[in-house]
């Protein structure tokens, strides 16, 4: 019998996995930079896709085969390059690509480092064809027409351009720098290790591109950026104290470029600007290598609000990053935004999905900083573990580090944060322990020892599930340091919940443990559940966790006594200098 609409089981909805779900992509981009490998018959393309994958000992695994092995002599010499293709006109300059093997591609939605094998029924022949760029039509979804509205994706980005308006007070026009060489720029940062390579990156547009100077000084700048963090409670309010003097200045009627960027822009968005007027662009972290542009539109008079899901555009064709330090230690982002949803997290409403960086491009970015006397890098992701998942056809951060090992200079240090140990592989296990140029040390944050507690947090692991990836590291990488997070005073933990915490830190004995207690965020599930702790507990229990994990951090590094061990020296101690 028919099974009745109000007790039939509803289908559970979830986010969007790609990102191609959550944006026009047709509308965005213009332009696939390609390389190919002609091939007789799909399965020879089979093959030659198996070996381009298995190679990562060559830098240029993919042009290494395509001068091996392809039919075309129109780009064999120059490894199987193409060039730029307009999707519009569905040819490629050159006329190598036949018009069916394009009109095959596009409905595929490539992104940047994707492989495919296509077939052209006109020429009877197969394509192995690599995606090495993307050219984005920035205005398409990042300026809509002046003063409307545009609301895409999962978390209703907006994407906006307004017509500035006098300012209360002196109810002066807010006037905007003419961005000349002579003018300075200031950029604050907070958060994590992405919010610093963000910087970075914001740091190379301005000062390559726009020519302006860095100044540490907020009464010299002539731009000034934020780039925030929502982790912690409180940011929003952080925010707007800090933009105080600033907001003066703009209502004095000085020349001045207000940007706010980071994870509190892509959270508030609109709300920004409702409550800073003064405010010029409010920037989510994916569109950061559009900086230049959305700062050209401020210049005719606009404030711009850009937080709507944009796909990941590598950074060839932009400056290269301002490196603060001395030059010893870099980020290098291999994966952007998280699919994860944890009940407690704002990362994927505030960094979107999972876009992972083609294998070439992150080794380019390391080649860049190892060439220029960099001697650590590490690679940073918010789930790293997930790297490749979201590719054609799908890679994995074992593999990652393998082709890094084999390709980057002999002396040259790899680390990289953060795994997930829902995800985290026995793979990487192996390659930690084997690889010489990776650092033997393992971040993985438990979060909380207690089983109800973490499938409220919708963490996909349990006690014993950690401790059995904890002890193959201590198998295979004996000596390995073991680094985590935690947090303490999750919604509805008991007194009994808790100490299933402290269990988990006396079995691990961690190196170092980032502890923090938990604060309600915007967006999240637990932010709105009615079984909220009280501070003082929550306080009492930060307490406890971070005694032990000092307690923990000490025998652990007692066990270097007496031992001589290669150190890297990354700074002068600023209260000896």
């Amino acid at each position: 019998s028919a099974v009745s609409e109000e007790t039939s089981p509803k289908k559970k909805t979830w986010y969007p996995r790609r990102i191609q779900e959550d944006v026009n992509y047709e509308k965005l981009v213009e332009s696939f930079y390609l390389r190919h490998i002609l091939v007789e018959t799909r399965d020879m393309a089979q093959i030659a896709l198996n070996q381009y994958l298995e190679n990562t000992s060559s830098r240029d695994p993919f042009g290494e085969l395509a001068e091996k092995i392809s039919a075309c002599a129109a780009s064999r010499e120059e490894g199987g390059k193409i060039g730029w293709v307009d999707i519009g006109n569905a040819q490629d300059d050159a006329g190598i690509l036949p018009k069916d093997v394009l009109s095959q591609l596009v409905p595929l939605c490539p992104k940047t480092g994707d492989v495919h094998i296509i077939e052209s029924k006109v020429a009877g022949q197969v394509h192995v064809i690599r995606v090495e760029e993307l050219l984005i039509k920035h205005n398409a979804n990042l300026l809509p027409d002046e003063d409307k509205e545009l609301r895409v994706g999962s978390y209703s980005g907006k994407n906006s351009v307004v017509s500035r308006r006098k300012l209360k007070g002196k109810g002066v026009m807010p006037q905007f720098p003419t961005l000349e060489k002579d003018k300075k720029y200031m950029i604050q940062t907070n958060g994590c290790q992405m919010n610093v390579a963000d910087s970075e990156r914001l740091a190379g547009i301005l000062h390559h591109d726009l020519n302006l100077s860095p100044t540490t000084k907020g009464a010299e700048a002539d731009v000034v950026l934020f780039n925030t963090c929502s982790i912690r409670d409180h940011a929003e309010q952080k925010l707007y104290d800090m933009l105080g003097p600033f907001s003066a200045r703009k209502r004095n009627g000085e020349e001045l470029a207000i940007v706010v960027t980071g994870c509190v822009a892509q959270q508030e968005g609109e709300e920004l600007l409702r409550r800073v007027p003064e405010i010029d662009v409010v920037l989510g972290p994916q569109y950061v290598p559009f900086l230049k542009n959305v700062l050209e539109s401020v210049e005719w008079g606009k404030q711009v609000v850009a937080t709507a899901p944009m796909l990941h555009m590598e950074d060839n064709d932009f400056s290269k990053p301002m490196r603060g330090g001395e030059g010893v230690k870099a980020f290098v982002n291999v994966i952007h935004g998280c699919n994860e949803h944890c009940t407690y997290c704002v990362v994927p409403a505030t960094r979107g999905m999972e876009q992972s960086r083609s294998m070439e491009s992150v080794l380019k970015e390391c080649l860049d900083l190892t060439n220029s006397g960099y001697k650590e890098i590490t690679l940073i992701g918010q789930n790293i573990d997930a790297y490749g998942r979201d590719m054609t056809p799908k890679r994995n951060f074992a593999e990652l580090l393998d082709y890094l090992n084999s390709n980057l200079p002999g002396q040259t240090r790899i680390r990289y944060v953060t795994s997930h140990p829902r995800y985290f592989s026995d793979k990487v296990i192996d390659a930690v322990a084997n690889l010489d140029k990776v650092c033997e040390c393992f971040h993985m944050p438990f979060q909380a020892g207690d089983d109800e507690v973490l499938k409220r947090m919708r963490r996909g692991y349990t006690y014993d599930s950690y401790m059995r990836i904890i002890n193959k590291i201590r198998e295979k990488a004996p000596d390995a340091a073991i680094c985590g997070d935690v947090i303490v005073g999750f919604p509805g933990e008991t007194e009994e919940a808790f100490q299933r915490t402290l269990d988990l830190m006396e079995e691990v004995k961690f190196d170092n443990l980032n502890t923090f207690a938990y604060s309600p965020r915007p967006n999240t599930e637990a932010a709105n559940w009615e079984d909220q702790l009280p501070e003082d507990v929550k306080s009492e229990r930060l307490q406890r966790v971070q005694a032990l994990a000092t307690k923990h951090g000490l025998e652990r590094s007692e066990r270097y006594v007496d031992k001589v061990v290669e150190v890297l020296v990354e700074d002068k101690n600023p209260r000896n200098a």
